[in-house]
């Protein structure tokens, strides 16, 4: 579509998104919704590369706490939840008829590629959704500084972080009915605010590469149309 401003993407998906609120694992009709709507994504023609956490199944940090098991450990365990969720989200996206391929930055040759930057960008050439597992590949990093990194690896002109709600808020929307919409920010206020919107890393990946981040509701339709259209929605974060 000729309204469509952006060339390239990152869709940062979290583990979450997969289950149920509060659920755990992979919920079918949470994973088909996530699919229709990348699918419609890639019907607005941009390429789409798609960055997945493993919150659905575990959390390195709070893990590591709670088991007593080291972090490191405990974070390539969730980076191996990370490729649980990438291949279900792969099969899914093919079933309806859209290539896919899942690259991970840590070695599982049997069910997945491994990230090589030139062979992302050839798949996303291709018109090949890219989804990019295992995180880094290092202990100590979420998946949001994953997403920024690959965001700037692979020269996605926009990063969307996709939420259940409709941006950042001055206050939590839940507890409180006064929250305001935050409808513009820079990397510098989110950063200087210490606002949980995303780890600082990967605001400053961002910031520093001038990879402009919109955070909105992922299953609010209309809303992704909006962004790749340059349209207001949700919250912007950019210079």
């Amino acid at each position: 579509m000729s309204d469509i401003r952006y060339k390239r993407i990152l869709l940062k998906l979290s583990g979450e998104s997969f289950c149920k609120p509060d659920g755990f694992g992979i919920d079918g009709e949470a994973l088909e919704a996530i699919a229709d709507r990348i699918i419609r994504i890639c019907k607005l023609g941009p390429q789409v590369a798609i960055v997945v956490g493993g919150g659905n199944f575990l959390r390195g940090p709070s893990f590591s706490r709670k088991s007593h098991i080291p972090r490191t450990t405990a974070d390539y365990m969730g980076m191996l939840a990370t490729v649980i969720n990438a291949c279900a989200l792969q099969e899914i996206l093919e079933k309806e008829g859209q290539p896919t391929r899942v690259l991970s930055a840590i070695e599982v040759s049997a069910i997945c590629e491994p990230f090589i930057r030139r062979r992302a960008i050839r798949h996303l050439e291709r018109g090949r959704v890219t989804i990019l597992a295992g995180g880094t590949g290092n202990p100590f990093f979420s998946t949001d500084t994953c997403a920024a990194l690959r965001a700037a690896e692979l020269g996605a002109e926009l990063m969307i972080k996709a939420t259940k709600v409709d941006g950042v808020y001055t206050d939590d929307p839940k507890t409180n009915p006064n929250a305001q919409l935050i409808e513009r920010m820079t990397y510098h206020q989110v950063l200087q605010q210490n606002l949980k919107v995303m780890d600082p890393s990967a605001v400053s990946l961002c910031w520093e590469n001038h990879i402009p981040i919109v955070v909105l509701n992922f299953f609010r339709d209309g809303h992704i149309t909006k962004a790749l259209r340059g349209e207001q929605v949700g919250t912007l974060i950019s210079d």
